[in-house]
């Protein structure tokens, strides 16, 4: 094997050639760890020469070994120059990327805390590379966290770094003027910040004070079409281990999610994020994609002030001018949710939406029939073991006398909003529902529905499964219902 020091020219190497063009390289920089015989140019030449090999697993085992793993290490964190550190820390991060095994060689070679020290540097590409492989290291490796915290300030680097990208989002600055490596080194700083909140829990107060520069890039960030993607769903990942109310910390005296000068602001962005998501996305999509963001609206509005409750009740819930046709008919964000919540294809989102719309319905049945009708409300009723509003869906089939009788009857909250008389099951104005017309039957076919009504209803009652009164008998003892001759 050539042990000259400078590096092959021309195109990427394959089968044994690659492999051995591998082993020379990584020969020749273990060597200057040891000599410091190669001036630093040739010595960064020789790394970008290795850097696509750290592109594939394919005839590159050399690189994944203990001794590969700890001479990439040594010229990343060990030498005076941050050109050569940098160079060396590309090739190191693919190589742990590709390669699970390699992470744990890294923890065990024992610079993780090095990569942390790293992150305090004020550059983009220093972030970028440290925090991709801390976060590569929270996964397949026996890596505690917790001392990178206490001795080396892991958790107030992370949040220098995002108030840092918080004043590049400032509104003065061009939305679009971030350059690649700004985005990217967001991105990968909010990925581990939120698997250090998700594995860490105890140590996400630190994490309290970046709450105020996470939305304000939020808030700041150009959307991209469709919005969730990066840096937006990183930025929503991040918040949801937070603790949004201040409660631990104490850190804010008013809280950032509702600032006095806008209270709305935040949940306007999330909405508008939100109505972006269902518009341009297919509901499989949307079952990997918008469950986090449903799931922060959730912790806002649980803890929100009341104007604020129904302010996202507003945007959330269907407005009565809605009520015009069944609901969920219209291109409305309600009417997107309330087709997503009943969604046979994503069972986590449907799930998500019914519990938002539930709780935006003040966590009450009766409510919640009312706002979403019970066509949409009966599924998460019964799957959550709720009652459905005692008269509820009686006042609908009642006629008005009986209703007027009537002192105390909750369903009147389903079937009369705003003085217009309701369908309960589909949340349409009945005075809006189309007349149907139907045929006039004769006597003869009217006793033999009510035949057929009877042998349903006594089948239903015999399997025991729910204990049913039968109409045609109740019918026949009231007098409404007479044989005939």
């Amino acid at each position: 094997m050539s042990t000259s020091p400078q590096p092959s020219a021309g195109r990427e190497l394959s089968g044994l050639a690659r492999l051995t063009e591998i082993e020379r390289l990584l020969h020749v920089l273990e060597v200057d760890l040891k000599e410091k015989n190669l001036l630093p140019p040739l010595r960064n030449a020789i790394l970008e020469r290795l850097k696509p090999y750290t592109r594939s697993t394919e005839d590159s085992d050399p690189l994944f070994t203990e001794q590969g793993v700890n001479i990439l290490c040594r010229h990343s964190f060990d030498g005076n120059s941050l050109i050569t550190s940098r160079a060396a820390l590309k090739c190191l991060a693919n190589v742990m990327l590709l390669n699970a095994q390699t992470r744990q060689m890294f923890v065990d070679s024992g610079y993780a805390p090095k990569a942390a020290e790293r992150l305090k540097n004020d550059n983009r590409e220093d972030e970028f590379l440290a925090s991709r492989l801390l976060f590569l290291s929270t996964y397949d490796t026996a890596i505690d966290f917790n001392y990178l915290f206490d001795d080396h300030q892991l958790g107030e680097g992370i949040n220098t770094n995002l108030t840092r990208h918080a004043k590049r989002f400032a509104k003065n600055n061009p939305k679009n003027s971030a350059p690649e490596i700004d985005v990217m080194a967001l991105s990968e700083t909010l990925k581990l910040f939120f698997n250090l909140s998700q594995f860490y829990p105890d140590q996400v107060t630190v994490f309290t004070k970046s709450l105020l520069p996470i939305l304000k890039i939020l808030a700041n960030v150009r959307l991209p079409s469709p919005p969730l993607q990066s840096p937006v769903t990183y930025l929503i990942n991040s918040l949801l281990n937070l603790d949004l109310e201040d409660a631990q910390a104490r850190h804010f005296i008013q809280n950032p999610i509702f600032p006095k000068f806008d209270a709305k602001c935040n949940v306007n962005r999330l909405i508008a994020i939100l109505d972006g998501a269902v518009r341009h996305y297919t509901e499989e999509q949307l079952e990997q994609l918008a469950n986090p963001l449903i799931s922060l609206l959730r912790k806002i509005h649980d803890f929100a002030p009341l104007n604020i409750k129904s302010y996202m009740c507003a945007l959330l819930l269907p407005s009565n001018d809605e009520r015009t046709q069944p609901l969920g008919r219209s291109d409305s964000l309600s009417a997107y949710l309330l087709r997503l919540s009943t969604s046979a294809g994503a069972p986590n989102l449907r799930e998500t939406i019914s519990n938002m719309l539930f709780e935006l319905s003040n966590r009450d049945a009766t409510n919640f029939v009312r706002n979403v009708g019970y066509g949409f409300a009966s599924g998460f009723l019964m799957t959550h073991d709720l009652p459905v509003p005692e008269n509820a869906l009686e006042a609908w089939s009642t006629d008005s006398e009986e209703r007027e009788k009537t002192i105390e009857d909750p369903g009147e909250k389903v079937t009369n909003i705003d003085g217009f008389e309701i369908n309960p099951i589909t949340g349409q104005r009945k005075d809006m529902e189309p007349e149907i017309e139907l045929e006039e039957m004769t006597d003869e076919e009217k006793e033999r529905e009510a035949e057929k009504l009877f042998v349903l209803f006594e089948r239903l009652k015999a399997t025991g499964v729910v204990n049913v009164e039968n109409p045609v008998i109740k019918a026949i003892q009231e007098g409404r219902l007479e044989e005939l001759d």
